[in-house]
């Protein structure tokens, strides 16, 4: 049985550096967001009815008028109003997820709002090129200033290890050791483990590097010891909710944060609701969105941007076309039976790539390490001098946009794979079919042929179980990006 930390009332904090960096960081993302703000105004202003500043005229004739200005300057605090009243500088918010950008649309919206209907019912004429311009300028110079200071906090962790929360890790060894490896393994995260307790405490080994400071019930003195600004509670036998509650208390009473970190896995978070019964916070976990009208609406997306991709890269493809047939004998196109959604095979397109006989001369070759499902060399002799500057860069899935506008790919999804390596299959790794085959993945952004089949395979199911549109237009840009950098192709 765990024991609680004996409550107290004395206040306490942890040393100055583990939280000075979130007072700087909301700092930088205020002064951003005013400056934001303010240029979106004024840009409005500018862009009034014959430009310059404009004065409001009240319905009736003998009210007085009221400078664009004044009305502004008001807009503008009530904007950061807005902004702070629905915690959009909360340093548990910031810096990560998609939750924080919904919470400054709707801020934003909201706001908004208000000076619509406020306008209507006192009779307020303001101009409808002020709003057209204000609000969605605004909103979108808040969504980049931010994304830009996120990746500027992305950069600074990923290389210096520093803005990040001192976490220490109680539960027992086996799920703290799964916790701290993806603690570790996503730096960006801004999660730095300094400590774990385990049942028993120490002596113990090392967590992935991390000594083991004390006993589950030692937790208040690690934090001492540590300098830990954030507990991280994991499962272990023993930790009843009347415990935890205690925790959190003596947590609080010493600005500590606390997460909890249920055993569940690779589900994102839109999928997940609380749902508290009797004080009782239960976490629904929402089915995977795999009919119904959003993934209509994919497909609509994917067939309309394929057209458009289409178009605009036929210089391209033209091009490629003809270097493909100089390069040597055999088809422009490879064409290869893939297994698609719910299994069903279809035809998949590439620019060629390879020697004509590349097929039969595959089972000589197949010595990775990752098994024949993932099989890649980094110097396959199959492969043509042009077709290594085409795999390099992407070019030869090209073709592939004619398999989106015929609706066996969409544009984001797991790779196609051929029946042999689908017959391999594990019965949880079956789950990718549920969707349509990609032209490019969520593994694919993530490091390309470098990752291992495990991680590649983890990759897959975690797309199948919470796409989005918003994540697939997320590994859209990033596939550019991946392309552009020519990162893990080969």
């Amino acid at each position: 049985m765990v024991e609680a930390p004996p409550a107290t009332t004395t206040r306490t904090h942890p040393p100055l550096l583990a939280r000075n960096w979130q007072k700087a960081y909301r700092g930088q993302l205020l002064a951003l967001d005013s400056a934001s703000i303010a240029a979106a105004l004024s840009l409005a202003l500018l862009a009034g009815p014959g430009g310059g500043i404009r004065r409001i005229v009240s319905g009736a004739p003998d009210t007085p008028a009221f400078s664009y200005v004044v009305v502004s300057t008001i807009l503008g605090v009530a904007w950061l109003g807005a902004l702070l009243l629905n915690r959009c500088y909360d340093s548990s918010l910031v810096g990560r997820g998609s939750e924080e950008f919904r919470r400054v649309a709707a801020s934003s919206a909201q706001l908004w709002a208000v000076v619509a209907i406020g306008c209507y019912v006192a009779k307020i004429e303001l101009a409808r090129s002020f709003v057209a311009v204000a609000f969605p300028v605004g909103l979108l110079l808040l969504f980049i200033t931010r994304w830009t200071a996120r990746r500027w906090l992305r950069v600074v962790r990923e290389r210096t290890g520093t803005w990040s929360h001192r976490v220490l890790v109680l539960g027992d060894r086996a799920h703290a050791e799964d916790l701290v490896a993806r603690l570790q393994h996503s730096t960006a995260s801004g999660y730095q483990v300094v400590g774990v307790c385990v049942p028993g405490g120490a002596p113990a080994e090392d967590v992935h590097g991390v000594a083991v400071v004390g006993s589950l019930t030692q937790a208040t003195i690690a934090i001492d010891l540590t300098g830990a600004d954030t507990v991280a509670v994991t499962a272990v036998a023993g930790l009843t909710a009347q415990v935890l509650k205690r925790l959190s208390w003596e947590l609080a009473s010493r600005d500590i944060d606390m997460v909890v970190a249920p055993g569940l896995v690779d589900v994102a978070g839109p999928r997940i609701h609380i749902q508290p019964v009797d004080g009782l916070p239960l976490l629904h976990i929402a089915q995977p969105e795999l009919t119904g009208p959003r993934k209509a609406l994919k497909g609509v997306f994917d067939r309309l941007l394929a057209l458009v991709l289409t178009v605009l890269l036929l210089p391209v493809l033209v091009a490629v076309a003809v270097v493909v047939r100089l390069s040597g004998p055999g088809p422009v196109l490879f064409k290869q039976r893939r297994i698609g959604l719910d299994g069903e095979p279809f035809t998949c397109f590439k620019f060629r790539t390879m020697v004509v006989d590349a097929e039969a001369r595959l089972d000589a070759l197949t010595t990775s390490d990752d098994g024949p499902i993932l099989f890649k060399m980094t110097d396959d002799p199959r492969v043509t001098r042009a077709g290594r500057t085409l795999r390099r860069f992407s070019l030869d899935e090209l073709p592939q946009l004619l398999n989106v506008l015929t609706g066996d790919m969409s544009l984001v999804g797991p790779r196609p794979q051929v029946q042999n390596e689908v017959d391999l299959y594990s019965s949880a790794y079956r789950r990718r079919l549920l969707v349509k085959p990609g032209l490019t993945g969520l593994w694919q952004v993530s490091g390309r042929s470098d990752l291992s089949y495990d991680e590649s395979e983890r990759l897959d199911l975690y797309y199948v179980e919470n796409w989005s549109l918003a994540t697939d237009v997320m590994i859209l840009w990033r596939t550019f990006r991946a392309v552009v950098k020519s990162s893990g192709a080969y």
